[in-house]
């Protein structure tokens, strides 16, 4: 396995360690959004809800380390195609506030999915299915560069994501507060004029 499969290798494996630790906690959580996504019948949203976190977690490991390389991306492969086809099918019904279950479960976060949760999963399930495709185990020491870059860049892509979510360019978190104010106003005016 070259350094850059390797690497690949390590970074979806992050990215399912970071998807499954908190979920291992948080039985009611992963439930709640399993039935959320309505897609599965309902006597499988718990067996699912209970093993998604084990094997995200499992898998990430795999991954990171380079251990049953082909297998564990295979696997990988069939679970994010399996994201991307429940989101897929929400947003199509015009279903959008609902939380992901991606990672973990954002406090005080307004659950809600958009077509680039879909994009993310679709484009993780294609990397690893080219992953389940490459050669087989890397020296151990391209597997510990590998992991160490994968490590570095999963970090940053979080440290990226949390700076996103606290600022945003153009905009003043003031602007969110006024904006939700102005349409609750509204609709309180509507509800008056109509109303009396």
């Amino acid at each position: 396995m070259h350094l850059v499969s390797a690497t690949t290798s390590a970074i979806i494996g992050f990215v399912l360690l970071l998807a499954g630790i908190p979920k291992l906690n948080d039985h009611d959580g992963v439930l709640r959004s399993v039935r959320g996504y309505k897609v599965l019948p309902v006597r499988l949203e718990v067996p699912i809800a209970r093993i998604l976190p084990v094997a995200e977690t499992v898998v990430g490991i795999l991954l990171v380390l380079g251990v049953a390389h082909r297998l564990a991306a295979l696997v990988a492969a069939v679970m994010f195609a399996s994201f991307f086809t429940g989101l897929t099918i929400n947003l199509l019904r015009g279903r959008r506030d609902l939380d992901c279950g991606c990672f973990a479960f954002g406090v005080g976060e307004i659950p809600r999915i958009g077509w680039f949760h879909a994009v993310r999963a679709g484009t993780l399930a294609v990397i690893a299915v080219a992953l389940s495709v490459t050669a087989g185990q890397a020296e151990i020491g391209v597997q510990v560069v590998a992991a160490t870059f994968g490590f570095l860049l999963v970090l940053a892509g979080v440290a990226l994501a949390q700076i996103r979510s606290v600022v945003h360019l153009g905009r003043r978190p003031v602007d969110d507060y006024l904006s939700s104010a102005s349409i609750r106003l509204r609709t309180a005016e509507t509800a008056s004029r109509y109303g009396s």
